[in-house]
Formats: C-alpha cells, sequence, structure tokens
C-alpha cells in the first residue's frame, strides 16, 4: 500500500552518502527535522539529472531558509550517488541517499517496475514533506511526468 498524508515514516535502513557512506535507519533518519525527501527514478538519467536534483540544488538554500532539510533519494548504488551528487554540485548540506535494493521505495509503496528500459525495480519521481516522521505533503509523478515533485512545486507548499 502507498505511503499516504499522516503515515509515519516506515523504518528501513538505506545508505547515507556524507564524506564517506554510512547505514542510518529512516526513523532515525526523519527523527526530529522537518524534511523534504524527494526520489527520482535513476541518477545519471536525462530529466533527474537535468531538472529534478538541479532545482533542488538551486533552491537547497530556500529551504534552509526555512528550517527544513533536503534529501535526494534513487535505487541506486551508493557509489552511483556519490558520484552523481559530485557532478551535479550537490550542497554539502543536502543528504543524498541510495536505495540499492528498493527497500525504502517499496516500504513505501512508491516502487516502480523499469524493467522494460533495462533498469529494473526504481522508484517512482515523487516528493514528500514530512515532520518528524509523519507525512504531511506526498507528491507523486504520473508516469514520464515531472511536475508536481519540483523543488519549485514543493516550496510553493511549503
Amino acid at each position: 500500500m502507498t505511503i499516504q498524508i499522516g503515515d509515519r515514516i516506515p523504518e528501513v535502513n538505506i545508505k547515507r552518502i556524507n564524506d564517506g557512506i554510512d547505514t542510518i535507519d529512516t526513523v532515525r533518519l526523519f527523527e526530529g527535522k522537518k524534511m523534504v525527501l524527494f526520489s527520482v527514478p535513476g541518477a545519471f538519467t536525462p530529466t533527474c539529472s537535468e531538472k529534478h536534483l538541479p532545482g533542488y540544488v538551486e533552491h537547497f538554500e530556500a529551504f534552509s531558509a526555512k528550517g527544513i532539510d533536503v534529501a535526494c533519494m534513487s535505487v541506486n548504488d551508493p557509489f552511483v550517488m556519490k558520484a552523481w551528487a559530485a557532478s551535479q554540485n550537490a550542497p554539502a548540506g543536502m543528504i543524498i541517499l541510495a536505495d540499492g535494493n528498493g527497500d525504502f521505495a517499496k516500504a513505501l509503496g512508491l516502487e516502480m517496475d523499469a524493467t522494460a528500459y533495462g533498469m529494473g525495480i526504481r522508484s517512482k519521481r515523487f516528493a514528500l514533506y514530512a515532520e518528524n516522521g509523519e507525512v504531511k505533503k506526498l507528491e507523486v509523478e504520473a508516469p514520464g511526468e515531472f511536475r508536481v515533485s519540483s523543488a519549485e512545486h514543493m516550496l510553493s507548499l511549503l
């Protein structure tokens, strides 16, 4: 079942990229924070690299000014996510998450089957806003679209 507004973030271990790579459980990640989590189908893919992540990089300070952390997730391995974040000049404070096996996407009910494109099971393109682990806003894109999960749209909701 897909996560809904008012639900708690499910507990899953995920890889967080910072100076190195560590494992953090999602409950601890969201605990005591206001956070926008956006997810892309794949690092280094066209829309993700040309629009989605760049929008959050551009507006990172606007989220920070509101006291909101920003996390980017994809079903990619942590080494790919680290390289992608570096290539996109992701700000040091942006949380980069590698959901290598898609466990978090599945727990959220937001996985998608991209095997027809040779990509396996991935995450749908979405953005959510949570306070202390409770989902307050949830925007899931229709297949092939990029609109409601953009940084600009999420800022307009907060």
